[in-house]
């Protein structure tokens, strides 16, 4: 099977996650002019400001771009109308089931990348169209599953006969060695693009990400049924508290309010939801995008020849 670099005409067999209140237009057409294919989130935005990132990155790059709709967003409907409007033609979706936009986006030649945290969900996405699946591990920062990287994504390969590109758990060239022999036939990667130069978040929260132990980030929200990975500090401690001290959901959700805004544009590292996976641990430097893309295919490329001579 043809890898999404070829089946897409992007140079790298990359996407970049669509993170939201961070994956802008600027920022999405700067991972597409490094060779990856640059995403939109329409998480933190709303339809008309979305129509206005899409615009701005048209004119920032003339590579290929997607939009990531989150499908909970409450005007998700008017945004899937926007995304044929506007003429996207790659479209990953998370947080649900975009089954009734599938035939308006199919007819508008939009290419669809659901994100999905188990096989049921991608066998039923392949079923109502889907050109290829985002099978994404726990690993990753953000909302997450159950189920690691590791152990998905071979067997949602088994399970469909379309594409499958791992998430989470993806910084290095020997991770995304591991994605291709899972049978991935791509990766997408958020974390390790939180630390590029372009990435418009607050200088404190990539500080964070950088001084990251391998143990540093903490699932909130897992009894609550809103899994999201994140730096720990205190918000998230005191939100672990509050949970085990059986705070219902509307309580969390009020006292969590605001805090993924907080980290991206104050850089408030005690208090903001500094989303960031288990990789955080292995990022040590900010360097440019271009960079860190080139490097993961390169560092890809050796590993796995050496695992050729090793093994012959």
């Amino acid at each position: 099977m043809k890898n999404i670099s070829e089946i897409l005409g992007i140079k790298y067999p990359l996407i970049q996650g669509g993170m939201a209140n961070i994956a802008t237009g600027e920022f999405a057409a700067a991972v597409s002019n490094a060779g990856g294919l640059g995403l939109i989130a329409t998480g933190g935005v709303s339809a008309d400001g979305l129509r206005e990132e899409i615009r701005k990155c048209k004119k920032l790059t003339k590579e290929k771009f997607g939009v990531n709709l989150m499908l909970m967003h409450p005007q998700s409907d008017e945004i899937a109308d926007i995304l044929v409007e506007e003429g996207v033609k790659i479209v990953t979706t998370g947080a649900g089931n975009p089954a009734k936009y599938m035939k308006k986006w199919k007819e508008a030649g939009i290419f669809v990348m659901p994100v999905v945290a188990g096989v049921a969900l991608a066998k039923l996405m392949v079923r109502e169209g889907a050109d290829a699946i985002i099978a994404e591990g726990t690993e990753s920062g953000g909302h997450v599953g159950e189920m690691t990287t590791m152990t998905l994504v071979p067997q949602v390969v088994d399970a469909v006969e379309v594409p499958v590109i791992a998430a989470g758990g993806i910084a290095d060239g020997r991770q995304l060695a591991a994605a291709f022999a899972l049978g991935a036939a791509g990766a997408q990667i958020g974390t390790c693009l939180l630390v590029s130069e372009e990435c418009p978040i607050h200088q404190d929260y990539k500080n964070a990400v950088i001084k990251a132990k391998d143990s540093d980030t903490v699932v909130t929200g897992r009894i609550a049924g809103t899994p999201v990975r994140v730096l720990k500090n205190q918000m998230a401690r005191e939100y672990v508290k509050k949970e085990k001290q059986g705070a219902d959901r509307m309580e969390l959700e009020e006292f969590t309010l605001g805090s993924l805004r907080k980290a991206v544009y104050n850089g408030d590292t005690k208090q903001g939801s500094l989303m960031a996976g288990q990789v955080a641990g292995q990022l040590k430097e900010i360097r440019p995008i271009s960079v860190i893309l080139e490097e993961l295919l390169k560092d890809c490329n050796e590993t796995m020849k050496a695992l050729a001579s090793r093994w012959s």
